[in-house]
């Protein structure tokens, strides 16, 4: 297809392309993930808000869409960056195509990039600003990145979360529907559906809290455990779940995973920091340090945390294997479980679903 549109990096540099999906302009932090499959996982990951997804497989789009694989109600990331998108996908109930799924959204999109020499800009120079655009609109975005607000400086997560409470049984649903073993409270900022199916098919009831809930809000609803979702942005701009979080430990069971994991290392004392390009993608070994096991984990997240500042009984449990960052932490005292990385997979290796059990475990001693 003729090239007619491009993505303009904060850097100057310019990636040309063709579109697929919506028309119009669309700008945010430039990102790339690495698993191989899971497209359709990955569009609809809130962590994604703000930004544009660049995925460094090959061929997207060839075994089609459908929407009950969804991870969220809507495309999260502002525009999607393929070397190819396959406009004829094999699937078994018939599926979409990447170009009409993302039409559908309104989200645009850029296929024929050469995604390997993308990634390797992020890779040499860090994660930056960058705009989709229109071929005579390359000048324009050069001047318009200049003035667009850091990723950094964003609140997302408020903009991810529900509005209101629900209960989830396979959906949205009423919140006193069915009765599981265990009562538990997921604080939404910017959760993947996966973790409520697992907690569903563990036999829990599940309550989703909007990010804004207070400690008194969650512990109101007698909970046997809280889950801190993950979610996108910058976990230092979150000051009222940090606080929130600190009110909470000790008196329930919690499990934080990526931006939950971040907020419960915050409010035990350690600050986070950005990564040069961030973790995505689904092959990250991770050790645990108890027992040496090393498992593949899946990653999304552009901060991670620096341990020096943890206190009172709070230590690292897991670390990275590439880079040495802390991939998780536990408590002495409190009943803890936190992880930097994505036990409910989707898409991605299944090492870790075992998680939730041992978060479970944590709940029942605290429920008997």
């Amino acid at each position: 297809m003729t090239r007619n549109a491009a993505l303009v990096l904060e850097d100057g540099r310019v990636f040309f392309g063709h579109r697929i999906g919506a028309a119009g302009d669309a700008w945010g932090e430039v990102v790339f993930n690495t698993a191989m499959t899971g497209y359709q996982e990955m569009l609809t990951d809130p962590s994604y808000a703000g930004q544009v997804l660049t995925l460094t497989y090959p061929l997207i789009g060839n075994y089609g869409l459908e929407p009950l694989i969804d991870e969220s109600a809507r495309v999260q990331p502002r525009a999607l960056i393929v070397r190819s998108d396959c406009r004829n996908p094999s699937h078994p109930h018939g599926g979409i195509t990447l170009h009409e799924y993302l039409l559908a959204a309104g989200i645009p999109g850029l296929s024929g990039v050469d995604t390997r020499a993308l990634t390797r800009a992020l890779r040499a120079r860090g994660v930056m600003q960058g705009v989709v655009t229109d071929l005579d609109g390359v000048e324009r975005a050069r001047t318009r990145l200049a003035d667009l607000p850091a990723y950094d400086s964003q609140d997302f997560a408020d903009s991810v979360s529900t509005s209101k409470p629900y209960g989830w049984r396979g959906g949205p649903v009423d919140p006193t529907q069915g009765q599981g073993r265990y009562h538990i409270a997921v604080l939404d900022e910017g959760l993947k559906y996966n973790i409520l199916r697992h907690l569903q098919a563990r036999d829990c009831r599940v309550t989703v809290l909007p990010v804004a809930a207070s400690a008194q809000e969650i512990l109101a609803i007698e909970p046997d455990g809280v889950l801190l979702s993950p979610g996108p942005g910058d976990p230092a701009l979150r000051d009222a779940q940090i606080a929130t979080t600190r009110q909470l430990l000790g008196r329930v069971p919690l499990m934080g995973i990526c931006l939950g994991h971040q907020l419960i290392a915050r409010s035990l004392g350690a600050e986070t920091f950005k990564l040069k390009f961030g973790h995505r993608g689904g092959n990250h070994p991770v050790r645990e340090l108890a027992s040496g096991r090393v498992s593949i984990t899946v990653q999304n997240h552009g901060y991670a945390v620096d341990p020096e500042g943890l206190r009172g009984g709070a230590r690292v449990s897991h670390i990275n294997l590439h880079d040495d960052t802390v991939e998780g932490i536990t408590h002495d005292e409190y009943p803890v479980i936190s992880i930097q990385y994505h036990s409910e997979a989707s898409p991605g290796p299944l090492d870790n679903n075992h998680l939730f059990d041992d978060f479970l475990d944590l709940v029942s001693k605290g429920a008997g």
